[in-house]
């Protein structure tokens, strides 16, 4: 497959060499939604890094299992479907159709699997058998079954945390019923009218942790390639499901951890207390979709990203950049189907540093790289640039990037803000060719000012007037 690829390893806190457990196979778990609510920015970092780093691994050839949970039984879930007046399976349903509606208009693809908690408790019940026969749990006597955290000798290794030096306090549970504070909830007994399944410590529901460890082992297997999530799931959610997973099959669970960095607001942490929490609809109500994903894959998928009007701005001109270098060239399929015997200098770059650990950034360099050479052959060498341009939208779809019309993108019919309708400016321009034909070129330079005024800037062909949007 060409050069070695590497992944910065949480566990280890260094670039690894990639080499999957199954030659030309890729197994991938990456924590999903618990959904109770809409998407936020932060599900939304997480979606597309990891549908980036999917793409890019099939780019290279591997089969890719990528298994993306969802939670659909948890207190918040129990406490909104009450606020609500509605039950569970309402508003689980509603959420999920709703999550996938954002990831669609956010170009990300399905994952190969979407395992669901309550589709796995006796999964789930089996695990903690397990566990308690090994002396790794214990049944207390209010119906919750607990983990032995001191018992598991690794405990603390993701985050480099000794466990004398934790705590009871605001990230773990303080319960009367553990033997030891540091001890976490495998099983809830459930309360009068709450959702429930039965087991053998009595009625109840599953904790969070031991969740994704059954789904990921039996989805996956006992150990697997790849895990990811978020940058807050570190401690003490990922820590939690090795302990559980690594004690109950006594193999080692993941040989690489991933973690896609925090979302910021104008520099602060994205929280409803702060008043800067944003749902994914939130944003694409007012912000074409491709220039959010752009956003997103512009920084690397471990650094944190600052979200604000400054930098969705920044993202659009950039892909615009992009999208004009596309324009006025036909890519039927015959074009873009071409491949040479030998990959391209472009194609070896980005090759190069998406194989460092998904440098996206990098990886947007070749395709600006790219964007320059199909402008400088446009004018005299048609053929030449049709080429290039056929890569650059190659390149571009394995970022999740440049696969609408050009003029869809330019035009900017995806963008709120847009301050005339299509049929409007389309009538703009007609009054400035019939002021034109009329030699009234005062007339025409007003109209074609006006318009730019607004963003919209017009361009004259043999062909005729053409638009774009370009947003101030």
């Amino acid at each position: 497959m060409g050069s070695q690829m590497h992944i910065y390893n949480t566990l280890t806190r260094r670039k690894e060499p990639f080499t999957p457990l199954e030659a030309g196979k890729v197994s991938m778990y990456v924590c999903g939604m618990t959904v109770y609510d809409y998407c936020h920015l932060g599900h939304a970092r997480v979606m597309v890094a990891f549908d980036v780093i999917t793409r890019y691994l099939r780019e290279r050839g591997y089969d890719v299992n990528y298994v993306r949970n969802i939670t659909d039984i948890d207190d918040k879930i129990l406490k909104r479907a009450d606020e609500n007046g509605e039950s569970i399976t309402a508003l689980t349903e509603r959420m999920i159709a709703a999550m996938h509606e954002d990831e669609a208009r956010l170009f990300v693809l399905p994952p190969s699997h979407e395992p669901r908690a309550t589709g796995h408790i006796s999964d789930i019940v089996a695990m903690i058998e397990t566990l308690i026969e090994k002396g790794f749990a214990y049944a207390a006597d209010n119906g919750d079954v607990y983990y032995r955290v001191r018992k598991f000798a690794d405990y603390g290794k993701l985050n480099n945390r000794q466990l004398d030096d934790m705590r009871a306090g605001s990230r773990v549970d303080v319960d009367v019923h553990k033997e030891d504070p540091l001890d976490f909830v495998l099983w809830k007994a459930a309360k009068p009218g709450e959702a429930h399944w039965a087991s053998p410590w009595g009625d109840g529901r599953p904790g969070w942790h031991i969740e994704c460890s059954a789904m990921s082992t039996c989805c996956l297997g006992d150990t697997f390639d790849i895990h990811g999530g978020g940058p807050d799931l570190t401690f003490p959610h990922h820590e939690n499901e090795i302990a559980q997973s690594e004690a109950a099959t006594g193999k080692p669970y993941v040989n690489t951890w991933m973690h896609a960095g925090a979302v910021r607001v104008n520099q602060e942490k994205m929280s409803k207390s702060l008043g800067n929490f944003f749902t994914i609809r939130d944003v694409l109500a007012e912000h074409d979709p491709e220039v959010v994903r752009f956003l997103l894959v512009a920084s690397h998928y471990r650094s944190p990203i600052n979200y604000s009007v400054d930098s969705l701005t920044e993202a659009r001109k950039s892909l615009t950049r992009l999208y004009t270098a596309l324009e006025g060239i036909e890519l039927g399929e015959a074009t873009l189907g071409k491949t040479s015997s030998e990959p391209s200098a472009y194609r070896e770059r980005f090759i190069q540093v998406m194989d460092d650990d998904f440098n996206t950034p990098e990886a947007l360099a070749v395709l600006f790289e790219l964007a320059r050479e199909v402008n400088r052959a446009k004018p005299e060498q048609p053929e030449v640039a049709a080429k290039l341009a056929a890569e650059l939208k190659q390149l571009g779809a394995i970022l999740g990037l440049l696969q609408q019309p050009p003029q869809t993108f330019l035009k900017g019919t995806q963008q709120a803000g847009m301050p005339l309708s299509e049929p409007q400016i389309e009538e703009k321009i007609a009054q400035r060719i019939a002021a034109k034909a009329n030699k009234d070129f005062a007339q025409a330079d007003a109209i074609r000012d006006e318009l730019a005024a607004m963003g919209i800037i017009l361009k004259d062909s043999r062909e005729g007037t053409s638009w774009v949007f370009e947003a101030s």
